[in-house]
């Protein structure tokens, strides 16, 4: 059966929507569901306080003196029930019918849930079987890098022959046609730089035909091809002149072959002698690096003198569906493929800027660069929440990366979509996605950019964070700490918590921040004690507090005042007001110690 293609990609974006619009009612389920469970523990709670009620009111039961002639029972025979007993009764029965609701309300998201999963899993076989019929394997292009060997071969005068192992692998036919190309150009490379000529190979003891091998082959989620020749290898002493003679090196540098293969792949670049069809124009592996990776791609160059030369690709199974880790970085949440990472790591600030210092981190015996996602991107990292930072490590090939993000978003599967012209050559972008709350995230590849992106210095990194003023928000409400953190973090701010009085005592011997946002009703310490504290000890008697609570009685505002709290607001707070509060407080600070 024949089918046209933009039909058949037409279908599969389609399948993609779908999918979007299945994680969109998934993230608004999950919200009902969490409202639902909060919703039945404030029903428990109120159930036990109208218990304590009915206590209360039984233990005043009120019983009325009855006229003889009107009744045959004595008081402590017969109860009378008050007002308050009938309607505490009442209650209870209310309580009991919103407490059935509720129930049948989360009965009915979990049945909304395992329909949404069983659709999930029917949406995921319908891409599945669209993408399998994307596939095409790799023998489709055969015919045509036979002939690319040939007609090199009559041109350069040497002798060669291609061998297809794995002609079977199958790819997606976008992939494969973005990758043409390259396979032919690094087939022609092979012959026209990698095999000697037929007096050359007899004399070296080999056979007269050169052999160029291209094996294929399926691992998880990536295609990986392996070029191999037999030839002379890569001439690192031409390779080295011809740097030379372009000025990317001095005569007496030291080189090890690595960064000279690296040399390989720069625009501009080439050993040949002369320029012909085949070689010397100095447009050639920087093109194939930049193509494969155009794709979400990767390649390698290993070489051994007098045994040839293997160039390995990674190439992503197909480029409709991809498994990625969400991170946010300077106030934006990227993609980063998934196949990338290696694991994630935590590390305290003070380890991080440690790391920085040194420019690199060992794992497991292998160095990993040290990088800032913010910086890859061109951004200003903002503050983590907590003391800890989130750094990547990233594996491709051989090649290793650490990335340090603000924070993660956990895994998604996402559904590449294309970027359009405008993007698509900007190196390190391979992609967008649409997450589950409509935002767009852009698919990255972390290796390009740190290529191409410069360094900050120790002090340019630090200065985007540390040069930040420090807000500490004390609250037993995990809740108020997060909203409150990152409206602080959105303006600008570093935020450091805790979640009780004597955990906030310990963390100003670490660090003295800004401003301290105060809470009343804490465990183990509450904030009159904290503010007390601070203010009658040597630490920090100056630290500006404003007090944020839930208790706006004139006698809690006059009490935390007359203990030195700088300014009183209650709960919810405007974010204007709160701001503007932190901002005069921090002035009056810094007039006060100038």
């Amino acid at each position: 059966m024949r089918l046209r293609a933009d039909i058949l990609d037409t279908l599969l974006n389609e399948a993609g929507e779908v999918a979007i619009a299945r994680a969109r009612i998934e993230n608004v389920l999950n919200a009902y569901k969490q409202t639902a469970l909060e919703l039945a523990s404030n029903v428990e709670r109120l159930r036990g306080q109208l218990r304590e009620l009915e206590i209360q009111a039984e233990t005043q039961m009120r019983s009325r003196l009855s006229q003889v002639d009107e009744s045959h029972f004595d008081p402590l025979e017969f109860d009378r029930f008050s007002r308050l007993q009938e309607l505490t009764r009442l209650m209870a029965e209310s309580v009991n019918d919103v407490s059935t609701a509720q129930d049948n309300l989360l009965a009915g998201l979990n049945e909304a849930d395992s329909a949404l999963i069983q659709q999930s899993r029917m949406a995921r076989t319908l891409q599945q079987e669209l993408m399998h019929i994307r596939m095409v394997p790799l023998n489709t292009l055969a015919e045509r890098l036979h002939r690319v060997v040939r007609q090199a071969a009559r041109e350069t005068g040497r002798k060669g022959e291609l061998v297809l192992d794995g002609g079977q692998t199958e790819l997606d036919r976008v992939v494969l046609e973005k990758i043409a190309a390259p396979l032919e150009h690094l087939v022609r490379n092979a012959v026209a730089h990698g095999l000697e000529t037929p007096a050359a190979r007899v004399a070296a003891g080999k056979p007269e035909h050169g052999e160029i091998r291209l094996t294929a082959r399926q691992e998880g989620n990536e295609i990986v091809l392996t070029l191999a020749d037999d030839g002379a290898g890569v001439n690192f002493a031409a390779v080295r002149a011809r740097a030379e003679a372009l000025g990317w090196m001095e005569p007496e540098e030291d080189a090890s072959p690595e960064q000279l293969e690296h040399f390989l792949f720069r625009s501009g670049f080439s050993t040949a002698a002369a320029v012909t069809e085949v070689a010397g124009r100095g447009v050639g592996l920087d093109v194939v690096k930049n193509e494969i990776a155009g794709i979400g791609g990767r390649v390698r160059l290993d070489t051994e003198a007098g045994e040839g030369s293997r160039f390995t690709i990674r190439l992503p199974l197909t480029l409709a569906l991809t498994q990625v880790v969400l991170a946010r970085a300077g106030g934006q949440t990227y993609a980063l493929p998934a196949n990338l990472v290696a694991l994630v790591r935590e590390a305290r600030a003070d380890q991080v800027h440690a790391l920085h210092e040194a420019g690199q981190l060992e794992f497991s015996g292998e160095v990993y660069p040290l990088r800032a996602l913010a910086e890859l991107v061109g951004r200003k990292a903002q503050p983590g929440e907590g003391r800890f930072r989130t750094i990547l490590l990233l594996k491709a090939g051989e090649q290793r990366l650490a990335v340090r993000v603000d924070a993660m978003e956990g895994n998604f599967e996402a559904v590449v979509k294309n970027i359009g012209p405008q993007l698509a050559r900007i190196a390190g972008i391979s992609g967008a996605t649409v997450l589950g709350d409509g935002r767009v995230a852009l698919i990255l590849n972390p290796f390009q950019l740190a290529e191409r992106a410069p360094r900050l210095s120790v002090e340019e990194e630090e200065a985007t964070t540390e040069s930040l003023p420090l807000v500490m928000v004390v609250d037993d409400s995990l809740t108020v700490r997060k909203i409150t953190s990152r409206f602080l973090a959105r303006e600008g701010f570093r935020v450091t918590t805790a979640r009780d009085g004597v955990e906030a005592l310990e963390m100003l011997e670490s660090e003295m921040p800004a401003v301290m946002l105060l809470d009343i009703e804490m465990p183990r310490m509450d904030g009159f004690e904290v503010a007390r504290a601070i203010r009658s000890g040597s630490l920090a008697p100056g630290l500006p507090i404003i007090m944020i609570t839930s208790r706006t009685a004139e006698k809690h505002r006059g009490h935390a005042l007359e203990i030195g709290v700088n300014a009183y607001m209650g709960k919810p707070y405007q974010e204007d007001e709160l701001l503007a509060e932190i901002r005069r407080l921090m002035y009056e600070t810094a007039l006060a110690e100038a």
